[in-house]
Formats: structure tokens, sequence, C-alpha cells
């Protein structure tokens, strides 16, 4: 009975319609990322030929007229919000219900598109974008425990690739759906056009029952003491109401201190920052591939749709190199030893592939060979997310996908472009400039290759000191009849 009270079942949601709805979000995210560089809403400025005919401008940039220093701005801003607040909703997921703040960071997402639409210059819009980020982060950061707590325990890295792959799928989709709503209404639809969308999703987040996360005492729990020690979050609960948030300072002092000591303990574990460190590296060279791909295959193979051409073997690549990761190590047996020797082995031959294709002269034997190179690279997506989710403790997974995300981003794909760009103006050469580049992957395979030997231990089921003593931990959070016997 106490089981049952503080777990309430929610009469709606199902494993299967939790997964999907998250990868609608999910997609639709992306669809937002890839809608803002496309054409049709980006735009580009006015041009004037020698005879003094202007051709007008198009888009944010024609219409805010930009320079592309910070056009380049715009298409990164929404990480400002997303590394300042994705640390922050995690550790908020102790102190409140993670399924809120989902809700309330959707919410964030879909008042910050909505704007994006309405913004009339460069900073209102650049502030909008930031505040995407913000509505992002709680989603990045919570919505793979979820997924994972209620994936079969058969199917935990199948599920996990069918989330993450949304993003190659959701990014593809942005460029078209840019380009037509854009050129046949206007960029301003777009946006409000993705707001509409989303609209559903943070309603639903407040609307329905609330899900519980493992490893995060339920807040009504708190309410109820059940012995006279003090627990994590009491002062939180109960002297908040009663002296009306006078305990203010001591509740901010709370936080902090717990943050610090997770990110101390996520700093020690080995498993983690092996993890962390090889996806930087991964991340280094995917980001530098997304911005300078194109260009250096335009320069390499003298390619005119070269756009087209990289944007397709990504999305065909992506899809199915990240499905097939996530099944092949189920089939494996998904375990952190096992993921490490997917996640290195993979990278490994991916990286060879890619470098033999750049060595090619002819586009044909290129194209054939970097494909291979990237079905190969994509099937790394779910094991290394699934690494941080059971590398650490249920109470920790929020925090370590939120750090994760943050570390990928600033010591990866943020820095890749402007350094690849700089080895290029210094060798001049973008076929010796893409194996440079290509040749980081090997750094990452053997960082992930050394986490084949770490002692590793799958803390999924590990009890929560914070919990209720009453909790089961191996229960399910959400009950689905097609998984039982």
């Amino acid at each position: 009975m106490a089981t049952s009270a503080l777990n309430p079942t929610p009469s709606w949601f199902t494993p299967k319609r939790l997964l999907l709805i998250f990868c609608v979000i999910n997609t639709l995210n992306y669809v937002d990322r890839g809608a803002i560089a496309s054409n049709g809403v980006n735009g580009n400025l006015e041009i004037c030929d020698d005879s003094g005919i202007c051709t007008a401008g198009t888009g944010i940039q024609g219409d805010f007229h930009l320079s592309n220093f910070q056009d380049g701005v715009l298409s990164s801003a929404f990480m400002v919000g997303l590394l300042i607040a994705s640390p922050i909703f995690a550790s908020l997921a102790k102190s409140h219900n993670p399924f809120r703040l989902i809700g309330v960071g959707l919410s964030v997402w879909t008042f910050a598109i909505f704007g994006c639409g309405c913004s009339f210059d460069f900073w209102s819009i650049a502030i909008c974008r930031m505040l995407v980020g913000v509505g992002e982060a709680s989603f990045i950061s919570l919505a793979a425990p979820f997924i994972d707590d209620n994936a079969p325990v058969e199917q935990k890295t199948a599920w996990l690739a069918t989330f993450y792959m949304c993003i190659p799928a959701g990014t593809a989709l942005g460029y078209v759906y840019g380009g037509l709503v854009g050129g046949l209404f206007n960029w301003r639809v777009a946006f409000w056009v993705e707001a509409i969308l989303m609209l559903p999703f943070p309603i639903l987040g407040f609307v329905m029952k609330p899900l519980h996360l493992k490893g995060f005492t339920p807040v009504e729990s708190k309410l109820i003491p059940t012995s006279n020690e003090p627990r994590d979050g009491e002062m939180l609960a109960g002297d908040q109401g009663l002296n009306g948030g006078s305990k203010s300072p001591s509740i901010l002092m709370d936080h902090i201190t717990r943050f610090s000591k997770d990110m101390q303990e996520l700093l020690r574990d080995q498993v983690y920052v092996i993890n962390v460190l090889g996806y930087i590296s991964y991340n280094f060279v995917i980001g530098a591939y997304s911005y300078w791909g194109p260009k250096a295959g335009y320069s390499i193979y003298h390619m005119n749709n070269a756009d087209l051409l990289f944007g397709g073997i990504t999305i065909v690549c992506g899809i199915c190199g990240t499905l097939a990761g996530g099944l092949i190590l189920d089939k494996m047996n998904s375990t952190i030893s096992n993921a490490f020797k997917l996640l290195s082995g993979a990278t490994f031959l991916g990286a060879i592939f890619c470098l033999i294709a750049f060595c090619f002269k002819s586009l044909s034997g290129f194209i054939v060979l970097f494909s291979i190179g990237e079905l190969l690279i994509f099937a790394t997506q779910a094991p290394v997310n699934y690494v941080s989710l059971h590398c650490v403790k249920p109470n920790l997974r929020a925090l370590s996908m939120a750090i994760s995300t943050v570390s990928i981003h600033i010591f990866g794909d943020v820095p890749s472009s402007p350094l690849v760009g700089i080895l290029q103006d210094h060798i001049n050469d973008w076929r010796k400039t893409a194996l440079c580049l290509t040749s980081i992957f090997f750094l990452a395979a053997i960082i992930w290759f050394i986490g084949i030997f770490l002692r590793s231990v799958d803390l999924f089921n590990e009890d929560d000191d914070t919990q209720s003593a009453t909790r089961d931990q191996r229960r399910p959070l959400l009950e689905d009849t097609s998984y039982e016997a």
C-alpha cells in the first residue's frame, strides 16, 4: 500500500507512449535547429550587382540586416541558455518532480520560439534563442533517464537509440520545413507553427499525473515523515511552507552544497570521466564536419550540390547507424564494458573508412567509403549515453546527462569549427585539413578503449539513501502488461 501511494501509476501513460512523446519533442527541438539554418528562414543579405541592380534581402538576415558574424551568433545562441540551465534543472530534480520540470522547460521553449517569430531586431531574437536553450535544457537532462527507467531490460539501448535517432532526422526535416514555410509564407510563420506544434506537450506535463524518476524521492513523500532522522530535502518541503520562505538563503545553500557534492562524485567516477572525454573528442570532429563538410566537399570534389549530398549522407547514416548501435549493444548484452567495446571498435573502424574516403580522388569512391564510415561513427550515440546513465547512481543520472551535454559542447563542437578554420587558413588544403580533423576520431577510440579495462559496475539498481525505505527500487515506473511473460 505504501509503495503504491508513493509511486502512483498514471492511467494513460505506457512506456511506449512515453517514448513516442519524447521522440516527437526531441524531433521538434532539432527541427528548430535545422529551420533556423535553412535558407527559407535564415535568408540572405541584399545583393547589388555592378550595374546597381539590387536583389532584396530575405529571411532573418535580410530583414534585420545582420552581418555574417551576427548571423553566426544566432545559430549558436541557444547554447548559452542550454549550457547554463542544464546543470540547474538537473540539480532541481532533487527537490522538484522531474516530470513537472520538463513541463516548465517546454513552456519556456514554446514561449521563446513564439518570441522568435515576433522579434524586431538582432538583440530581441538573440535573447529568444538563448531562452530556447533554457527550455531545451530540462528535456535534454531528464528525458533519457525517464526512457531508461521504462524501457524493457532487453531493449534499453535500442530505445535510447530510437530517441537519439531523432537528432539527425529532426535536423534534416528542419532544413526542408524551413525552406518550404519560409519560401511560401514568411520566416516568422515557421517559428509560430513550431510553437503551436509544441504547445500540447508542456500542457500535458502539467495536466497529467506526474511520473516519478528512479533515484528521486517523490515530492509528496517528503511531506510525510517516516522517521526521526533528518532527510535530504525535508527542510525544503516543510520549513519553506511554515516560515513563508524565510529560510531561502539556507535552501539556496542546501542546493549549492548538494550540487557540489554530486559534482565531486561524478568527477571521481573514472568510468564517467573516460566516457565523457571520449565523447568530447568524438563531438569535436562531428561538430566540424557539420559546419565545414559541405565547403570541404565543394573544394575537394567540386560538388555543386555539396549541401544536399552531405545532408543526405548524414540523414541516412545518422538514422541507420544510431539504431544499429543500440540494437547491436542489446544483442551483445548491454553492459558498460560491452558499450566501451562497441564505442572504441566502431569509432576506430569508422575513422579508417573516413580517412580513406578523403584520400580518394573520385567522388563515387568518396561517397561509398564515407557513408560506411558515417554508419560506424553514428553507431556510438546510444552506447555512449547508456554508459552515462548506468555508471552513476540513479539520483545522479540527470546531472550526469547535463554535465555530459555541457562538456561536449564547451570542449567539443563549439571550439572545433573556428580551430579547423584556423588550420585551413594555415594549410590552405581542404583535403589535408579533413584528414587532420578525421584523425581525432582515433583519439576518441583510444580513450574509449581504456574504458574497457576500468572496473565498471552498473548502478541502475543501486539503492539511494534519500529514497523512502518503503519504495521498491526495482519496480517499473510505468506498468505495461505487454512486457509480462
